[in-house]
Order: structure tokens, then sequence, then C-alpha cells
């Protein structure tokens, strides 16, 4: 037996209200639309499901609701700016070797935002 895949699902009214900041601000895909529930995922990567449980967030921040690795944080961060998303967190360089911010969806779920950078 193998866990094949993990799904977050956040409970919304209106799922298509989604769309532009996983779409806009995130760059994911729309991979299923039932109206009722919308599936966004990142274009072709393959990754080990993860489930991650926490007392924190670390740098005694709160624990996000999800966790979202991009390849261009500084891109997120502008796209999610001029789309009028406050920043509740960071940008900050993080001493586990990430580099990290935090910002609500729609939905108010608090999103951690990162990409591991090389540590010198």
């Amino acid at each position: 037996m193998a866990v094949k895949r993990i799904v977050a699902n956040i409970a919304a009214r209106d799922p298509d209200a989604a769309r532009s900041f996983y779409c806009g601000i995130l760059g994911l895909e729309t991979v299923m639309d039932h109206g009722w529930i919308i599936t966004f995922a990142a274009p072709a990567i393959e990754m080990q499901p993860q489930i991650s449980v926490a007392s924190e967030g670390g740098s005694g921040t709160v624990v996000p609701d999800l966790s979202i690795e991009v390849d261009d944080l500084e891109n997120v961060e502008k796209r999610a700016r001029d789309a009028g998303c406050a920043i509740e967190y960071g940008p900050a360089d993080e001493p586990w070797g990430v580099r990290r911010f935090y910002l609500r969806d729609p939905f108010g779920r608090l999103i951690n935002v990162l990409s591991h950078r090389t540590i010198s």
C-alpha cells in the first residue's frame, strides 16, 4: 500500500473566488472544476505526499494553514502586493534554509509561501 497523493481541502462558499489567488498569484493550474470543488495544482511536478504537524510556524510565528514552495519568491511577493494582498510576516530568511512570507488567501487561510535557499 502506498499513499499516492495528499490534497488540502479548504471550505469556501464560492470556490471560484480562489482562482485569481491560486492561479493568478501563485501560478497554479486548474486541474479539476466541478463548480462546487476546484482543484489547483502545479504543472507537471512530481513530489512525495507530505503532511506537516507543528506546534508553531517557526521563528515564533503561528502555524500556517498551507505551505506552498515556489521557484521565484520575489515574483510571487510582487504579484501578491500588486493584487492588494497584505504580507503578514516576512519576507524573512530563516535559519533552516528557506526565505518565506505569510499572506492570507481569499478565505482567510494563512499561507506560508517559501523558497529554499543556499545557506552560506
